[in-house]
C-alpha cells in the first residue's frame, strides 16, 4: 500500500513537474512572443504629423476658417489649455478614472470585464483606457477580437512609454471621432455647439464624452434620443464619482439636445483663401484682421450689395495705417454667391481706378511750388496735342480754385497739372507708395493716367491713401503677423509726398460732403468713376483708419448711372462709423501749411502755374461754343403768375465766347434781337418749360444749347 502510494506520489510530481516545465516554457514563448511583437510594432505617429485642418486666425487669435484635411476630416488643431477643464473631469470619471495610475493597461478594468463578460454571455463592457482608445485609434481599425484587443494593449504600452500623459490626452482629443467626418474635440464642439471648446455646460461635455463611443448612432442630428439617453448615462455616471452634484446632473439632463448642425465658421473667406495659397505648408495662419470687424463689415455688403441687380459685387479694405495692419478686407460679400462671382477677390482685381488719383496730382504740383489750394485755374475746353478731356458732366466751370477743381472732381484742372508735373514723375511716386501701376506696355505713361488710364488694385489704393494719412510717408499694408510677406516690402527711398503737400491734399479732402459732421471728425476722402461707369470707387481716411471701396461688376461690364459718389460713398461712411462713433483727428498741419491755408494767397501763386498747350488752347478759344447755361441744364428762373395772369421770372443770360462778331441769336428757332457785338445774350422767356438758343458767328460757325426753365 505504502508503495503505491509511493509510485502515485512521484508520478503525481512527475506530472506537476512536467506540467510546471510547461507553464514556464509557455511564459517563455509567450514572454518571447510579446517581446518579438511588440519589438515588431512599428512607431506611433506623433500629434505633430496628424493631418490636420489648415486653420485661419484673427488678430486676437480667433477662428476665421477652417480647412478640411488631407484625408477629408474636420480635425482642427487644438491645445489642452483651450478646452473646458470640467470636459476632462467627465471624460476620466466615465472612461478611466485611473488614467494617471496605470502604464496604458488597468489590470483591474480588464478582469471585471472580463468576469462580467462570463457571467452576462456576452460583452458587457471592454476594460480599455484611454491609451488604449487612443491606440485604436491612431490605427483606424475596430477592435472586435482577440488578437485585435492584445495588438492594441501591446500599442498602448508602447505609447505610454513614448508620451507623457498630456501627449496622449492630446491625442485623443485631436482624433476621437464624433459623427460624419468629425474627429476631435475641436470640430465637435463648433459643429455641435456652434462655440469653441473652451467654456462647455455639463450637458454639452458629457454629450462631447458620449459620442465617440459610437459616433454614427448617437449623432444629435440624426438620432437625438440616442444622444440624449448616451448624455444622461455619461451625467448619472459623473454624479456618482463626485463629479458633479446631484443637483447639477439633473439639470444638465433636462438641457434639450440640438438636433441641427452649425455651419463651421467662415469669415473673411477670401484673405483665408489667399493666405493659404501664399504658404501652403502652414496649418496654422495668423492675419491681422479683427473678427468682430470684419463679421460686421461683411454683413453689411451682404445688406448693401442688394440694392444693386446681380452681378454686381462689392469689395473693401481697413487698414489701421499708424500700424500699417489690415484689419477687415473683403473681396465680395458673399464667398458663395455665383450670380455676383462672389468667388472672385475684387480687392486683387486690376481694375482702372478713375479719379482717385488726382489728390496725388494735386499733392506734387503743392510739392513743386505750382500752386496752393486757393490758387486759380481755368476749367476749359483743351487740348493737348489732340488729346481732349472732358468733364464728366461735359460741363465747365470756369475758373476755379484748386481746391474747388480737386473736390469737384474736374477733369481739365488735373490733366493741367499732370502736363506740368509730368506723368512719368507720378508713375514714380504711386510706386514709392508700393503701387505697382498697370500700362499699356507699347506705351509711355500719358496725361490719361490722370483720369484712370492705368490699372490697379482696391488693395493697392489703400496703400496709397495710407501715405497721405501718414503726412507723405510710406506706409506699408500687410494681412497677415510673422514671416508670411508675399510680395518683397517697398524699396528704401524717399517720401510718397512731402509732409507739407500731404497737410494741403488731406486739408481739401476733409472738405468733401460728411455724414453726421455735427457728430464727429471730418474723413479726408475721394471718389472715382471709370470710364464707361464700370468701377465706383470711394477712399477715406482718418488719423487712424484708411478704407477703400469698390463696386461695380466683376465681369467688367458697365453699370449704367453709377458713380463713385452716388454708390461707393455711402458705404465708406458705412465703413466709418463700424470702427466707431468718432473720429481719430488727423495730424495737426505744419506751422508753414497753416500759414497758407489761413492766409492770403501769394501774389505770384495767386493763379496756378501750369505750362498747358495754350496754342491748341487758343485755337479752342477761337471756336464759337456756349459756356453757359450748361446742355440739358434745368434753370430755377422763380416763375410766378401776377394779377393778370401773365408770367413772370428773371431773365436767362446766356454766354458764349470765340467765334467772329456780329452775332445773330435763334430762340426756339426764331430770330432774337440783341447786342450783336456783345458775348452774352440776356433773354426774358415767357414761360417755364424746354428752350433752345442758337448763336451764329460771321463766320458761319454756330452753337447751339438746350435747357429747360423753371
Amino acid at each position: 500500500m505504502a508503495r503505491e502510494l509511493r509510485q502515485k506520489w512521484l508520478k503525481y510530481r512527475r506530472s506537476l513537474g512536467i506540467a510546471g516545465l510547461c507553464c514556464v516554457m509557455a511564459a517563455l514563448l509567450g514572454t518571447w512572443k510579446v517581446h518579438t511583437d511588440y519589438s515588431a510594432l512599428s512607431q506611433p505617429p506623433d500629434a505633430a504629423a496628424l493631418p490636420l485642418s489648415i486653420v485661419v486666425l484673427d488678430r486676437d487669435e480667433r477662428l476665421l476658417r477652417a480647412f478640411i484635411s488631407e484625408d477629408d476630416k474636420w480635425r482642427l488643431p487644438v491645445d489642452l489649455s483651450e478646452i473646458d477643464p470640467l470636459y476632462f473631469d467627465i471624460l476620466l470619471a466615465f472612461e478611466d478614472k485611473r488614467f494617471f495610475e496605470h502604464g496604458g493597461v488597468d489590470a483591474r478594468a480588464l478582469l471585471r470585464a472580463a468576469v462580467q463578460s462570463v457571467r452576462k454571455g456576452r460583452l458587457v463592457s471592454g476594460g480599455s483606457t484611454l491609451t488604449m482608445q487612443v491606440a485604436r485609434l491612431l490605427e483606424e481599425r475596430p477592435t472586435k477580437s482577440l488578437q485585435r484587443k492584445y495588438e492594441q494593449i501591446l500599442r498602448s504600452i508602447q505609447l505610454e512609454k513614448k508620451f507623457t500623459k498630456e501627449d496622449i490626452l492630446r491625442l485623443y482629443v485631436l482624433r476621437a471621432p464624433f459623427g460624419g467626418n468629425l474627429e476631435g474635440i475641436r470640430a465637435a464642439s463648433l459643429t455641435w455647439f456652434g462655440k469653441e471648446p473652451g467654456r462647455l455646460t455639463a450637458a454639452e461635455a458629457a454629450l462631447l464624452v458620449a459620442l465617440p463611443q459610437s459616433p454614427e448612432t448617437r449623432r444629435p442630428d440624426r438620432y437625438t434620443e440616442n444622444a440624449r439617453a448616451a448624455r444622461n448615462r455619461v451625467l448619472a455616471a459623473a454624479a456618482s464619482r463626485g463629479v458633479l452634484s446631484p443637483a447639477e446632473a439633473a439639470s444638465a439632463s433636462a438641457e434639450p439636445i440640438r438636433t441641427r448642425r452649425y455651419a463651421m465658421p467662415m469669415v473673411a473667406a477670401h484673405e483665408s483663401r489667399f493666405a493659404r495659397i501664399m504658404a501652403p505648408e502652414k496649418t496654422v495662419h495668423r492675419l491681422t484682421l479683427d473678427r468682430d470687424l470684419q463679421a460686421t463689415l461683411e454683413a453689411q455688403a451682404r445688406r448693401r450689395v442688394n440694392d444693386f441687380p446681380a452681378p454686381v459685387s462689392l469689395a473693401v479694405v481697413v487698414a489701421d495705417h499708424t500700424s500699417g495692419e489690415i484689419v477687415a478686407r473683403i473681396g465680395a460679400p458673399d464667398l458663395l454667391d455665383e450670380a455676383r462671382l462672389g468667388h472672385i477677390d475684387m480687392t486683387r482685381a486690376v481694375r482702372s481706378p478713375g479719379s482717385t488719383l488726382k489728390p496725388f496730382i494735386y499733392g506734387l504740383a503743392f510739392e513743386e511750388g505750382i500752386g496752393v489750394p486757393d490758387s486759380l485755374i481755368a476749367d476749359r475746353p483743351i487740348s493737348f496735342g489732340g488729346y481732349r478731356p472732358a468733364n464728366f458732366d461735359r460741363a465747365y466751370q470756369g475758373t476755379v480754385t484748386l481746391r474747388e477743381a480737386l473736390q469737384l472732381s474736374l477733369n481739365t484742372p488735373a490733366v493741367q497739372l499732370l502736363e506740368t508735373v509730368g506723368p512719368a514723375r507720378l508713375m514714380a511716386h504711386l510706386k514709392r507708395a508700393g503701387i505697382r501701376p498697370v500700362l499699356d506696355k507699347r506705351k509711355p505713361a500719358g496725361l490719361a493716367v490722370s483720369l484712370g488710364g492705368l490699372g490697379l488694385t482696391l488693395g493697392e489704393l489703400a496703400q496709397a491713401y495710407a501715405a497721405l494719412a501718414q503726412g507723405g510717408e510710406r506706409t506699408e499694408l500687410a494681412g497677415c503677423r510673422g514671416n508670411c510677406r508675399s510680395e518683397p516690402g517697398l524699396p528704401a527711398g524717399r517720401p510718397v509726398l512731402s509732409r507739407k503737400a500731404a497737410a494741403m491734399v488731406s486739408d481739401i479732402l476733409r472738405g468733401m460732403p460728411q455724414t453726421r459732421s455735427a457728430e464727429t471728425h471730418h474723413i479726408a476722402y475721394k471718389t472715382g468713376t471709370s470710364y464707361g461707369y464700370r468701377d465706383a470707387w470711394a477712399v477715406g481716411y482718418d488719423g487712424r483708419y484708411v478704407a477703400a471701396v469698390w463696386v461695380g461688376r466683376p465681369d467688367g461690364s458697365p453699370v449704367p448711372g453709377q458713380t463713385g459718389q452716388k454708390t461707393a460713398v455711402p458705404i465708406l461712411h458705412e465703413v466709418f462709423q463700424a470702427l466707431g462713433p468718432r473720429r481719430e483727428p488727423l495730424e495737426a498741419y505744419p506751422l508753414a501749411v497753416s500759414a497758407l491755408l489761413e492766409g492770403a494767397v501769394p501774389l505770384s501763386l495767386r493763379h496756378a502755374r501750369t505750362q498747358g498747350n495754350r496754342a491748341a488752347a487758343s485755337q479752342l478759344e477761337d471756336t464759337l461754343s456756349i459756356s453757359y447755361p450748361p446742355n440739358g441744364a434745368e434753370l430755377h428762373l422763380g416763375f410766378e403768375t401776377d394779377a393778370h395772369g401773365a408770367h413772370a421770372a428773371q431773365p436767362i443770360v446766356v454766354k458764349f465766347k470765340g467765334g467772329s462778331a456780329p452775332y445773330a441769336f435763334l430762340v426756339n428757332g426764331r430770330p432774337h434781337h440783341a447786342d450783336a457785338l456783345l458775348n452774352q445774350l440776356v433773354w426774358q422767356p415767357e414761360a417755364p418749360g424746354y428752350a433752345q438758343v442758337t448763336i451764329l458767328d460771321a463766320s458761319g460757325g454756330s452753337a447751339t444749347v438746350s435747357f429747360v426753365v423753371h
